[in-house]
Protein backbone atom coordinates (compact mmCIF):
# COMPACT_ATOMS: atom_id res chain seq x y z
CA UNK A 1 0.00 0.00 0.00
CA UNK A 2 1.13 3.51 -0.92
CA UNK A 3 0.35 6.33 1.17
CA UNK A 4 0.90 9.98 -0.57
CA UNK A 5 3.20 11.48 0.88
CA UNK A 6 1.76 14.16 2.67
CA UNK A 7 -0.61 11.80 4.74
CA UNK A 8 2.42 9.96 5.88
CA UNK A 9 4.26 13.62 6.85
CA UNK A 10 1.03 13.99 8.99
CA UNK A 11 1.32 10.26 10.89
CA UNK A 12 2.58 11.15 13.77
CA UNK A 13 0.03 14.57 14.41
CA UNK A 14 -2.67 12.09 13.67
CA UNK A 15 -1.61 9.04 16.02
CA UNK A 16 -1.00 12.03 18.79
CA UNK A 17 -4.29 13.69 18.13
CA UNK A 18 -5.89 9.86 18.24
CA UNK A 19 -4.63 8.96 21.42
CA UNK A 20 -4.89 12.63 23.12
CA UNK A 21 -8.70 11.93 22.23
CA UNK A 22 -8.75 8.81 23.84
CA UNK A 23 -7.62 10.02 27.16
CA UNK A 24 -10.46 12.35 27.43
CA UNK A 25 -13.59 10.33 26.38
CA UNK A 26 -16.83 11.80 26.52
CA UNK A 27 -20.57 10.24 26.37
CA UNK A 28 -22.66 11.14 23.85
CA UNK A 29 -23.74 14.99 23.47
CA UNK A 30 -21.16 15.83 26.04
CA UNK A 31 -18.43 15.88 23.20
CA UNK A 32 -17.22 19.57 24.51
CA UNK A 33 -13.79 19.17 24.19
CA UNK A 34 -13.47 16.92 21.37
CA UNK A 35 -15.62 18.93 19.26
CA UNK A 36 -13.97 21.98 20.33
CA UNK A 37 -10.85 20.24 18.79
CA UNK A 38 -12.06 18.96 15.52
CA UNK A 39 -13.46 22.70 14.96
CA UNK A 40 -9.76 23.80 15.31
CA UNK A 41 -8.12 21.68 13.82
CA UNK A 42 -10.95 22.09 10.81
CA UNK A 43 -10.56 26.17 10.82
CA UNK A 44 -6.87 26.16 10.91
CA UNK A 45 -6.86 23.63 7.83
CA UNK A 46 -9.32 26.66 5.86
CA UNK A 47 -12.26 24.62 6.12
CA UNK A 48 -15.66 26.60 7.07
CA UNK A 49 -17.09 24.98 10.12
CA UNK A 50 -20.74 24.80 11.67
CA UNK A 51 -21.34 23.70 15.19
CA UNK A 52 -24.19 22.94 17.26
CA UNK A 53 -26.08 20.32 14.89
CA UNK A 54 -27.43 17.61 17.60
CA UNK A 55 -26.05 19.36 20.14
CA UNK A 56 -22.29 18.85 20.07
CA UNK A 57 -22.03 18.06 16.27
CA UNK A 58 -19.86 19.58 13.81
CA UNK A 59 -19.63 19.94 10.02
CA UNK A 60 -16.62 21.12 8.20
CA UNK A 61 -17.71 22.20 4.41
CA UNK A 62 -14.65 22.31 1.96
CA UNK A 63 -16.05 23.82 -1.63
CA UNK A 64 -13.25 23.30 -4.17
CA UNK A 65 -13.98 24.47 -8.08
CA UNK A 66 -16.98 24.58 -9.68
CA UNK A 67 -18.81 20.76 -9.44
CA UNK A 68 -21.88 20.71 -8.53
CA UNK A 69 -22.08 17.26 -6.83
CA UNK A 70 -21.59 17.59 -2.57
CA UNK A 71 -20.66 14.13 -0.70
CA UNK A 72 -20.88 13.88 3.14
CA UNK A 73 -18.20 11.67 4.95
CA UNK A 74 -19.05 10.75 8.86
CA UNK A 75 -17.01 9.89 11.77
CA UNK A 76 -18.64 9.33 15.29
CA UNK A 77 -17.07 11.10 18.07
CA UNK A 78 -18.79 9.29 21.49
CA UNK A 79 -17.39 7.30 23.95
CA UNK A 80 -18.87 4.40 26.47
CA UNK A 81 -20.12 4.50 29.98
CA UNK A 82 -17.32 1.56 31.15
CA UNK A 83 -13.51 1.78 32.58
CA UNK A 84 -10.14 1.20 30.82
CA UNK A 85 -8.65 -2.05 32.23
CA UNK A 86 -6.49 -2.61 30.27
CA UNK A 87 -2.71 -0.52 30.91
CA UNK A 88 -1.51 2.01 28.44
CA UNK A 89 0.24 5.73 28.26
CA UNK A 90 -2.55 6.84 27.02
CA UNK A 91 -5.59 4.87 29.07
CA UNK A 92 -8.31 6.84 29.81
CA UNK A 93 -8.09 9.79 32.23
CA UNK A 94 -11.58 9.60 33.23
CA UNK A 95 -13.05 7.20 35.54
CA UNK A 96 -15.91 5.16 33.97
CA UNK A 97 -16.01 6.33 30.56
CA UNK A 98 -13.66 5.16 27.73
CA UNK A 99 -13.29 4.37 23.61
CA UNK A 100 -14.03 1.17 23.94
CA UNK A 101 -15.28 1.12 20.12
CA UNK A 102 -12.43 3.20 18.57
CA UNK A 103 -14.22 6.59 17.98
CA UNK A 104 -11.52 8.67 18.69
CA UNK A 105 -9.84 6.64 15.67
CA UNK A 106 -12.78 7.60 13.87
CA UNK A 107 -12.74 10.78 14.03
CA UNK A 108 -8.71 11.11 13.69
CA UNK A 109 -9.17 9.80 10.21
CA UNK A 110 -11.82 12.02 9.20
CA UNK A 111 -9.30 14.80 10.45
CA UNK A 112 -6.43 13.96 8.57
CA UNK A 113 -8.47 13.44 5.60
CA UNK A 114 -9.88 17.22 5.73
CA UNK A 115 -6.59 18.57 6.22
CA UNK A 116 -5.05 17.04 3.00
CA UNK A 117 -7.83 17.89 1.12
CA UNK A 118 -7.32 21.48 2.02
CA UNK A 119 -3.71 21.14 1.23
CA UNK A 120 -4.18 19.41 -2.08
CA UNK A 121 -7.82 20.56 -3.21
CA UNK A 122 -6.96 17.97 -5.86
CA UNK A 123 -11.43 17.75 -6.47
CA UNK A 124 -14.12 19.63 -7.93
CA UNK A 125 -16.74 19.88 -5.91
CA UNK A 126 -18.19 20.35 -2.47
CA UNK A 127 -17.44 18.14 0.59
CA UNK A 128 -19.17 17.84 4.31
CA UNK A 129 -17.28 16.34 7.02
CA UNK A 130 -20.16 15.55 9.48
CA UNK A 131 -18.86 15.04 13.23
CA UNK A 132 -21.29 13.07 14.63
CA UNK A 133 -22.31 13.20 18.73
CA UNK A 134 -23.97 9.95 20.50
CA UNK A 135 -23.96 7.28 18.18
CA UNK A 136 -23.82 5.09 20.85
CA UNK A 137 -27.55 4.42 21.63
CA UNK A 138 -27.90 8.21 22.44
CA UNK A 139 -29.80 8.70 18.75
CA UNK A 140 -26.98 11.79 17.93
CA UNK A 141 -27.57 11.52 14.14
CA UNK A 142 -31.33 11.32 14.43
CA UNK A 143 -30.52 15.00 16.22
CA UNK A 144 -28.92 16.16 13.45
CA UNK A 145 -31.13 15.10 10.55
CA UNK A 146 -34.05 16.63 12.77
CA UNK A 147 -31.90 19.81 13.52
CA UNK A 148 -31.55 19.64 9.39
CA UNK A 149 -28.55 18.76 8.72
CA UNK A 150 -29.53 17.92 5.07
CA UNK A 151 -31.06 21.24 4.65
CA UNK A 152 -28.54 22.70 5.35
CA UNK A 153 -25.63 20.69 3.80
CA UNK A 154 -27.62 18.76 0.77
CA UNK A 155 -25.70 15.51 -0.20
CA UNK A 156 -25.94 13.38 -3.29
CA UNK A 157 -24.57 10.67 -0.78
CA UNK A 158 -23.22 9.92 2.57
CA UNK A 159 -20.53 7.64 3.87
CA UNK A 160 -19.55 5.87 7.29
CA UNK A 161 -16.86 3.94 8.18
CA UNK A 162 -16.03 1.81 11.20
CA UNK A 163 -13.19 -0.54 12.27
CA UNK A 164 -13.07 -4.07 12.34
CA UNK A 165 -11.43 -5.97 14.30
CA UNK A 166 -10.14 -9.22 12.61
CA UNK A 167 -9.21 -7.61 9.54
CA UNK A 168 -5.75 -6.27 8.73
CA UNK A 169 -5.66 -2.60 9.12
CA UNK A 170 -4.34 -2.58 5.54
CA UNK A 171 -7.38 -4.13 4.96
CA UNK A 172 -11.21 -3.37 3.92
CA UNK A 173 -14.28 -4.94 3.09
CA UNK A 174 -17.19 -2.74 0.80
CA UNK A 175 -19.95 -4.90 0.69
CA UNK A 176 -23.40 -4.09 -0.73
CA UNK A 177 -26.81 -4.86 1.01
CA UNK A 178 -27.51 -5.23 4.87
CA UNK A 179 -24.31 -4.29 6.69
CA UNK A 180 -26.05 -3.97 10.54
CA UNK A 181 -29.23 -4.72 11.60
CA UNK A 182 -31.91 -2.64 13.38
CA UNK A 183 -31.59 -1.99 16.82
CA UNK A 184 -35.07 -1.63 18.85
CA UNK A 185 -36.13 -2.05 22.34
CA UNK A 186 -39.39 -3.78 24.05
CA UNK A 187 -40.85 -4.02 27.26
CA UNK A 188 -43.51 -5.94 28.84
CA UNK A 189 -44.98 -5.76 32.15
CA UNK A 190 -47.47 -8.65 33.17
CA UNK A 191 -50.16 -7.59 35.60
CA UNK A 192 -51.58 -10.20 38.22
CA UNK A 193 -52.74 -10.23 41.78
CA UNK A 194 -49.98 -10.53 44.63
CA UNK A 195 -50.53 -13.03 47.30
CA UNK A 196 -49.06 -15.50 49.61
CA UNK A 197 -46.21 -17.75 48.33
CA UNK A 198 -48.17 -20.46 50.37
CA UNK A 199 -51.66 -19.69 48.55
CA UNK A 200 -51.44 -19.13 44.70
CA UNK A 201 -54.91 -19.88 44.65
CA UNK A 202 -55.74 -16.72 45.82
CA UNK A 203 -54.04 -14.33 43.24
CA UNK A 204 -52.73 -14.76 39.88
CA UNK A 205 -49.28 -15.62 39.24
CA UNK A 206 -47.19 -13.28 36.89
CA UNK A 207 -44.04 -14.89 37.17
CA UNK A 208 -45.48 -17.99 35.66
CA UNK A 209 -46.96 -16.16 33.03
CA UNK A 210 -43.61 -14.11 32.68
CA UNK A 211 -41.85 -18.33 32.98
CA UNK A 212 -44.25 -19.12 29.91
CA UNK A 213 -43.58 -16.14 27.77
CA UNK A 214 -39.50 -16.15 28.09
CA UNK A 215 -39.71 -20.12 27.11
CA UNK A 216 -41.55 -19.18 24.17
CA UNK A 217 -39.99 -15.91 23.09
CA UNK A 218 -37.47 -17.82 21.01
CA UNK A 219 -40.23 -19.34 18.54
CA UNK A 220 -40.47 -15.96 16.83
CA UNK A 221 -37.15 -15.94 15.46
CA UNK A 222 -37.57 -20.07 15.23
CA UNK A 223 -40.89 -20.98 14.13
CA UNK A 224 -42.37 -17.46 12.90
CA UNK A 225 -39.76 -15.42 10.97
CA UNK A 226 -38.36 -16.95 7.56
CA UNK A 227 -35.62 -19.06 8.14
CA UNK A 228 -33.71 -17.45 5.35
CA UNK A 229 -34.42 -13.64 6.76
CA UNK A 230 -31.48 -13.50 9.79
CA UNK A 231 -33.26 -12.08 13.41
CA UNK A 232 -32.46 -11.55 16.81
CA UNK A 233 -34.98 -11.35 20.19
CA UNK A 234 -33.62 -10.83 23.32
CA UNK A 235 -34.45 -10.80 26.83
CA UNK A 236 -31.94 -8.86 28.70
CA UNK A 237 -33.82 -7.83 31.78
CA UNK A 238 -36.53 -9.69 34.32
CA UNK A 239 -37.48 -7.68 37.51
CA UNK A 240 -39.68 -9.39 39.93
CA UNK A 241 -40.25 -9.44 43.45
CA UNK A 242 -38.24 -9.17 46.17
CA UNK A 243 -34.97 -12.11 46.92
CA UNK A 244 -35.98 -10.90 50.85
CA UNK A 245 -39.41 -11.80 50.68
CA UNK A 246 -39.54 -15.63 49.05
CA UNK A 247 -43.23 -16.08 50.50
CA UNK A 248 -44.78 -13.47 48.40
CA UNK A 249 -45.83 -13.90 44.72
CA UNK A 250 -45.74 -10.09 43.21
CA UNK A 251 -48.18 -8.12 41.65
CA UNK A 252 -45.84 -7.43 38.93
CA UNK A 253 -43.22 -8.97 36.41
CA UNK A 254 -41.59 -6.38 34.21
CA UNK A 255 -39.41 -7.88 31.42
CA UNK A 256 -37.15 -5.70 28.84
CA UNK A 257 -34.65 -6.54 25.72
CA UNK A 258 -33.63 -6.00 21.94
CA UNK A 259 -35.12 -6.77 19.04
CA UNK A 260 -32.62 -7.03 15.46
CA UNK A 261 -33.25 -7.53 11.97
CA UNK A 262 -32.39 -6.26 8.54
CA UNK A 263 -34.90 -5.79 6.57
CA UNK A 264 -37.67 -3.76 7.22
CA UNK A 265 -40.86 -6.28 7.12
CA UNK A 266 -38.79 -8.31 9.02
CA UNK A 267 -38.79 -5.74 11.85
CA UNK A 268 -42.19 -5.00 11.57
CA UNK A 269 -43.13 -9.02 11.87
CA UNK A 270 -40.75 -9.03 15.85
CA UNK A 271 -43.23 -6.08 17.13
CA UNK A 272 -46.04 -7.63 16.05
CA UNK A 273 -45.21 -11.14 17.38
CA UNK A 274 -43.48 -10.19 20.52
CA UNK A 275 -46.82 -8.26 21.13
CA UNK A 276 -49.04 -11.35 20.19
CA UNK A 277 -46.88 -13.46 22.19
CA UNK A 278 -47.10 -11.23 25.41
CA UNK A 279 -50.73 -10.32 25.16
CA UNK A 280 -51.64 -14.24 24.69
CA UNK A 281 -49.80 -15.33 27.41
CA UNK A 282 -51.74 -12.89 29.69
CA UNK A 283 -54.52 -14.24 28.55
CA UNK A 284 -54.05 -17.87 29.30
CA UNK A 285 -53.05 -16.57 32.75
CA UNK A 286 -56.21 -14.58 33.04
CA UNK A 287 -53.64 -11.11 33.66
CA UNK A 288 -53.10 -8.02 31.62
CA UNK A 289 -50.29 -6.94 30.14
CA UNK A 290 -48.55 -3.61 29.16
CA UNK A 291 -46.51 -4.18 25.93
CA UNK A 292 -44.10 -1.52 24.11
CA UNK A 293 -41.91 -1.28 21.25
CA UNK A 294 -39.46 0.81 20.88
CA UNK A 295 -38.40 1.83 17.00
CA UNK A 296 -35.15 3.23 17.92
CA UNK A 297 -32.24 2.75 14.95
CA UNK A 298 -33.13 1.32 11.35
CA UNK A 299 -30.71 -1.00 9.74
CA UNK A 300 -28.10 0.29 7.73
CA UNK A 301 -28.06 -0.99 4.22
CA UNK A 302 -25.81 -0.57 1.56
CA UNK A 303 -26.59 1.35 -1.87
CA UNK A 304 -25.65 -0.18 -4.57
CA UNK A 305 -24.32 2.82 -6.74
CA UNK A 306 -22.66 4.35 -3.47
CA UNK A 307 -21.23 0.85 -2.75
CA UNK A 308 -19.83 0.80 -5.77
CA UNK A 309 -18.10 4.44 -5.79
CA UNK A 310 -16.34 3.49 -2.60
CA UNK A 311 -15.33 0.05 -3.54
CA UNK A 312 -13.74 1.75 -6.22
CA UNK A 313 -11.42 4.08 -4.21
CA UNK A 314 -10.61 1.09 -1.85
CA UNK A 315 -9.29 -0.75 -4.53
CA UNK A 316 -7.10 2.42 -5.64
CA UNK A 317 -5.73 2.45 -2.16
CA UNK A 318 -5.91 -1.33 -1.02
CA UNK A 319 -5.59 -3.06 -4.13
CA UNK A 320 -6.09 -6.67 -3.34
CA UNK A 321 -6.71 -6.38 -0.12
CA UNK A 322 -10.44 -5.03 -0.78
CA UNK A 323 -12.80 -7.96 0.78
CA UNK A 324 -16.13 -7.72 -1.53
CA UNK A 325 -17.96 -9.88 0.75
CA UNK A 326 -18.54 -9.79 4.90
CA UNK A 327 -20.97 -10.97 7.31
CA UNK A 328 -22.88 -8.40 8.43
CA UNK A 329 -23.05 -7.31 11.98
CA UNK A 330 -26.14 -7.62 13.75
CA UNK A 331 -25.25 -4.23 15.82
CA UNK A 332 -26.82 -1.42 14.97
CA UNK A 333 -24.58 1.93 14.29
CA UNK A 334 -27.63 5.34 13.87
CA UNK A 335 -25.36 5.83 10.40
CA UNK A 336 -29.02 4.56 9.09
CA UNK A 337 -30.28 7.92 9.80
CA UNK A 338 -28.29 9.88 7.52
CA UNK A 339 -28.53 6.88 4.76
CA UNK A 340 -31.59 7.53 4.81
CA UNK A 341 -31.47 11.19 3.75
CA UNK A 342 -28.81 10.57 0.97
CA UNK A 343 -27.62 7.32 -0.85
CA UNK A 344 -25.52 6.02 1.53
CA UNK A 345 -22.62 3.56 2.26
CA UNK A 346 -21.02 2.04 5.21
CA UNK A 347 -17.48 0.19 5.42
CA UNK A 348 -15.50 -2.02 7.48
CA UNK A 349 -11.61 -0.46 7.90
CA UNK A 350 -9.54 -3.21 9.38
CA UNK A 351 -8.17 -3.06 13.02
CA UNK A 352 -5.82 -5.28 13.13
CA UNK A 353 -6.26 -9.10 15.44
CA UNK A 354 -8.16 -8.69 18.82
CA UNK A 355 -5.30 -8.60 20.99
CA UNK A 356 -6.10 -10.90 24.33
CA UNK A 357 -10.03 -11.13 22.73
CA UNK A 358 -10.53 -7.45 23.07
CA UNK A 359 -13.23 -6.87 20.79
CA UNK A 360 -15.38 -3.53 20.51
CA UNK A 361 -17.01 -2.36 23.66
CA UNK A 362 -14.20 -4.63 26.12
CA UNK A 363 -12.91 -2.51 28.76
CA UNK A 364 -8.85 -3.44 26.74
CA UNK A 365 -10.11 -2.57 23.32
CA UNK A 366 -8.23 0.03 21.48
CA UNK A 367 -7.84 1.70 18.01
CA UNK A 368 -4.95 0.81 16.11
CA UNK A 369 -2.47 3.51 15.05
CA UNK A 370 -1.63 1.22 11.76
CA UNK A 371 -4.96 1.85 10.14
CA UNK A 372 -4.78 6.04 10.52
CA UNK A 373 -2.64 6.46 7.08
CA UNK A 374 -4.79 3.69 5.49
CA UNK A 375 -8.16 5.16 6.80
CA UNK A 376 -7.30 8.47 5.55
CA UNK A 377 -6.18 7.61 2.36
CA UNK A 378 -9.22 6.13 1.66
CA UNK A 379 -11.13 8.73 2.82
CA UNK A 380 -9.27 11.32 0.36
CA UNK A 381 -9.27 8.93 -2.10
CA UNK A 382 -13.03 8.82 -2.25
CA UNK A 383 -13.61 12.20 -2.41
CA UNK A 384 -10.57 12.89 -5.39
CA UNK A 385 -12.31 9.95 -7.27
CA UNK A 386 -15.56 10.87 -6.88
CA UNK A 387 -15.61 14.85 -7.33
CA UNK A 388 -13.10 14.58 -10.06
CA UNK A 389 -11.66 17.13 -11.87
CA UNK A 390 -13.34 17.40 -15.19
Amino acid sequence: MQIKPDIAADLAFLTELRRDLHQYPELGFEEERTSAIVARLLEEAGIEVTLGLGGTGVVGTLQVGNGTRAIGLRADMDALAMPELADRPYKSKIDGKMHACGHDGHTTLLIGAARHLARTRNFSGTVHFIFQPAEEGRGGARRMVEDGLFEKFPCDAVYGLHNMPGLDPDEIAVVEGSQLASSDSWRITFRGTGTHGAKPHLGKDPITAAGTFLSSLQTIVGRVVDPLQPAVVSACSVQAGNPQALNVIPDTVEIGGTARAYSPDVRDQLETEIGRLANGTAAMYGISVDYQFQRRIPPVVNDAGATGRALAAARSVFGKKVRTTFPPSTAGDDFSFFAGEAPGCYVWLGNGPAVDGALHHNTAYDFNDAAIGPGVSFWSTLVEQELALA
